[in-house]
C-alpha cells in the first residue's frame, strides 16, 4: 500500500481520483482550501481509515512540508480553474498556479517525492494543427486578455517541473487534461455540461456562447482517471508530457442539442455574443481535439465512454442534487 498526496483533492477531478486509489488500496492524503472545491464532493470517504484531509491552501508551505514528508507520491490538481474565474480573478490565477507549483516541485525535492503536475490543453493556445500532439508549438493571445493568463501560468508550471526533472532527477510527470466532464462537477465557474443539465432540468434556456460552432472532445472524468494512474505506475512517463483526453469532437451547438434530447426538456437554446458574457474582446478556441496516442503507447490507457453515457451520467447525478 502507497500514500498518495491529492492537492486540490476536494475539486471535481481530484475527489474521483482520491476514491479510485483508496478503492485499490492506498492510503490518500488531500489538501483543498476549498475555493472550488467542496467537502461535500468527499462524502463517500467520511470515516474511512485509509483517507485524511486538510482543508488548507497548497502555499502554506508548513502544512505541505508535512504532508509531502508522509507520501510517497504527490498528484497536483491544485489550481485557478474555470474561464469566468480565470477572467474575473486573474491575480488569484497567476499566483495559485504558479506559487502553489514552485512550492510543491521545492517540497518535493527536499523528500526526493515522484510528482505528477496537472496541466491543460489551454497551453496550445491558437494552435491550428490538429489533433493537439505534445510537442507541437503553441501560440497564445496577447497579455492585455486575461484569458491568457491561466495558459500562460500552466506554461510556466511545465517548464518549471521539466527543469526540476533535468536538474535535480525529480521523477515529475506532466499530464495535459482536455475537458474533463462527468458527475460532482460545479457549473459554478463556467463548466458547460453541468451548466447545460442544469438549465434544460429545469426548464431554463441553455445558453451557448459565440456562434455555436466552437468544437470540443468531452472525456468522462473516470476515464481521465483511470489515465492519470496509469501514468503515476509507469516508469516510462517520467520527465514527459502527456495529453489526456477524448477523440469524440462534438460543438457546442450539438452538445446543447444533445442535453436538450436526452433530458426531453422544452428549454430554449439561446446564443449569447461572448463579449456580453464573458468580457470584451474575449478569444475562444475553434477546436480543441487531443492526439492521445503517447499515452496510448506508452501506458496502453484509451477513453471507454462515449459522450452520450458521460451525459447520461451528469443528468442523473444532476437530478438527485435537484
Amino acid at each position: 500500500m502507497s500514500h498518495a498526496l491529492i492537492t486540490g483533492g476536494a475539486g471535481f477531478i481530484g475527489s474521483h481520483l482520491a476514491e479510485r486509489l483508496i478503492a485499490q488500496g492506498h492510503q490518500v492524503t488531500i489538501i483543498d482550501n476549498l475555493s472550488t472545491g467542496r467537502i461535500e464532493n468527499l462524502a463517500s470517504l467520511e470515516g474511512n481509515p485509509s483517507f485524511n484531509a486538510a482543508i488548507e491552501d497548497i502555499r502554506n508551505i508548513t502544512v505541505i512540508d508535512r504532508l509531502v514528508s508522509e507520501c510517497d507520491v504527490i498528484f497536483h490538481l491544485a489550481a485557478a480553474v474555470g474561464v469566468e474565474r480565470i477572467i474575473r480573478e486573474p491575480i488569484e490565477t497567476i499566483e495559485t498556479n504558479i506559487g502553489g507549483t514552485e512550492i510543491i516541485l521545492k517540497t518535493a525535492r527536499r523528500y526526493r517525492k515522484k510528482t505528477l503536475i496537472a496541466s491543460t490543453s489551454e497551453v496550445y493556445g491558437k494552435g491550428v494543427q490538429f489533433p493537439f500532439s505534445e510537442n507541437d508549438d503553441v501560440m497564445l493571445g496577447p497579455t492585455i486578455r486575461n484569458r491568457w493568463s491561466y495558459a500562460a501560468s500552466k506554461m510556466v508550471d511545465e517548464f518549471l517541473a521539466l527543469a526540476y526533472y533535468k536538474e535535480t532527477q525529480l521523477p515529475v510527470i506532466i499530464f495535459r487534461l482536455f475537458n474533463t466532464v462527468g458527475p460532482r462537477q460545479s457549473g459554478q465557474y463556467g463548466m458547460v455540461v453541468p451548466r447545460f443539465v442544469r438549465a434544460a432540468l429545469r426548464g431554463e434556456p441553455i445558453i451557448v456562447t459565440g456562434d455555436g460552432e466552437q468544437s470540443r472532445c468531452f472525456g468522462n472524468v473516470y476515464d481521465i482517471v483511470s489515465a492519470i494512474v496509469s501514468l503515476s505506475t509507469s516508469d516510462h512517463a517520467v520527465g514527459e508530457v502527456f495529453n489526456i483526453g477524448s477523440g469524440e469532437e462534438v460543438t457546442i451547438m450539438e452538445l446543447a442539442q444533445r442535453v436538450k434530447q436526452r433530458t426531453s426538456s422544452t428549454s430554449e437554446i439561446r446564443l449569447v455574443p461572448y463579449e456580453q458574457y464573458y468580457e470584451p474582446g474575449f478569444e475562444d478556441f475553434r477546436r480543441r481535439v487531443p492526439s492521445t496516442e503517447k499515452i496510448q503507447r506508452v501506458t496502453g490507457w484509451q477513453p471507454t465512454t462515449s459522450l452520450d453515457e458521460t451525459i447520461d451520467q451528469i443528468i442523473a447525478y444532476e437530478k438527485e442534487v435537484l
